[in-house]
């Protein structure tokens, strides 16, 4: 079955300034490959609906989601964070951003299709659940778990985040939440400098060196990741997909490759496929080298496939 992209031309529109590294060509430069590749043939793309706020309530605090709303400009730009900020179109790509991981999980959920990836922004995983950060101000992944446990009653939700970066707002949100396993794989130390000492039977952290290599990075996710799941027996399974780790980023010292990209979503869809009729939702978080972050996508769609 084909995969199904969803997106929304408002996440163009959320601007983070000039030279900033998670701007609207990161979308572009996607659908550049997809076309390049061939692949724009063996997916369907449809438009995301933006998330209610009864949706964010269940992931976020309710203060934090109406100060949101509040504090959205009509014009200029405001900080919500030292690497965050927010124009007039921000909020509404962001809704969108995190309705299109609802969107996904009602689809896989039907059995339309198995898989379904969200090139959106903006990012979300270190969004807290009562505070924006590191680009992001809602957390897409979170909102979509949230979802489809309240909405078709899982007990079992595996979250798989690969960002270069600790899924900070993810382990935040879901640290006291057994029905959700949660592993991430990061460079350490490095922004937002959380994770290593995590002690939770349900969160698997994997903080890496600088300069970790696609061969040991597999090895990490074999010997500690996958077993996990496979005991886990996930319902379902959602990715944070960051491509932040691929060599060419220069946000940070890992030294990934496309090929462990579609390696990691090829050992995704085999567990998938074992305990939840293949269903994966891949949300886009990190991934800043333009040409590098559309050959990564392409290849980790090809894994999935």
């Amino acid at each position: 079955m084909p995969i199904t992209i969803f997106s929304h031309p408002s996440c163009y529109y959320h601007e983070n300034g000039v030279d900033h590294p998670e701007c609207p060509e990161r979308l572009s430069a996607i659908n550049d490959q997809l076309i390049r590749s061939g692949m724009e043939y063996v997916v369907m793309q449809r438009d995301a609906s933006p998330a209610t706020k009864e949706a964010l309530y269940l992931a976020h605090g309710k203060l934090y989601v109406d100060e949101l709303f509040a504090k959205a400009p009509r014009e200029g730009h405001i900080w919500l964070d030292p690497d965050t900020v927010m124009g007039p179109k921000s909020l509404n790509a962001a809704l969108h951003a995190a309705g299109s991981g609802i969107n996904a999980v009602d689809q896989v959920m039907a059995g339309t299709n198995e898989q379904a990836f969200c090139a959106v922004r903006p990012p979300g995983h270190h969004a807290t659940r009562e505070q924006a950060m590191g680009f992001c101000l809602l957390n897409n992944i979170a909102i979509a778990a949230e979802h489809a446990l309240n909405q078709y009653q899982l007990s079992r939700i595996a979250i798989v985040d690969f960002d270069v970066h600790h899924g900070n707002g993810t382990e935040d949100i879901f640290q006291h939440e057994p029905r959700v396993l949660f592993c991430s794989s990061f460079e350490h130390p490095l922004y937002p400098y959380t994770g290593a000492e995590t002690n939770n039977e349900h969160i698997i952290n994997l903080p890496l060196a600088g300069g970790c290599r696609g061969t040991a990075w597999r090895e990490q996710v074999k010997q500690h990741w996958l077993p996990a799941i496979d005991r886990f027996a996930p319902q379902l399974i959602l990715i944070s997909a960051g491509f932040d780790g691929h060599a060419e980023d220069e946000m940070a010292h890992f030294m990934l490759r496309e090929e462990d990209y579609q390696w990691i979503a090829t050992e995704l869809k085999q567990l998938a496929d074992k305990h939840c009729q293949g269903r994966i939702v891949a949300m886009l978080e990190g991934g800043y080298a333009l040409s590098a972050l559309g050959r990564s996508v392409v290849a980790f769609l090809k894994g999935l496939l």
